[in-house]
């Protein structure tokens, strides 16, 4: 099993950047692809970006495409999310997710393990 920590979240401007971090206990992260994903209120949850085991391959969500970047460092058994010119559209609850295979997915039910999440308010 892994257990997930998002941190990072805050209350930022249009234009502006944060990064968001997803700790995970274990020994075996390597062994998990990762996924972010957010859900505002009343819509319902949607796929962010995911990366690989390895960091080798990612895929975003077109709305982030271009903006977000995720990446991660094995041996800090940690995924980020570095998002770059924000936009309002963009506030929302973030989870990280994991899933116990080598590829990512763009799918939520393709993981196994969730975080609680971590707020991102994006003001015009």
């Amino acid at each position: 099993q892994v257990q997930l920590v998002e941190s990072g979240g805050g209350l930022v401007q249009a234009g502006d950047s944060l990064r968001l971090s997803c700790a995970a206990s274990g020994r075996t992260f390597s062994s998990y692809a990762m996924g972010w994903f957010r859900q505002s209120p009343g819509k319902e949850r949607e796929f962010v970006a995911t990366i690989n085991w390895s960091g080798g391959s990612t895929y975003y969500a077109d709305s982030v495409k271009g903006r977000f970047t995720i990446f991660r460092d094995n041996a800090k058994n940690t995924v980020y999310l570095q998002m770059n010119s924000l936009k309002p559209g963009d506030t929302a609850v973030y989870c990280c997710a994991a899933r116990r295979a080598y590829a990512g997915a763009s799918s939520g039910g393709a993981y196994g393990y969730w975080g609680q999440g971590t707020q991102v308010a994006v003001s015009s």
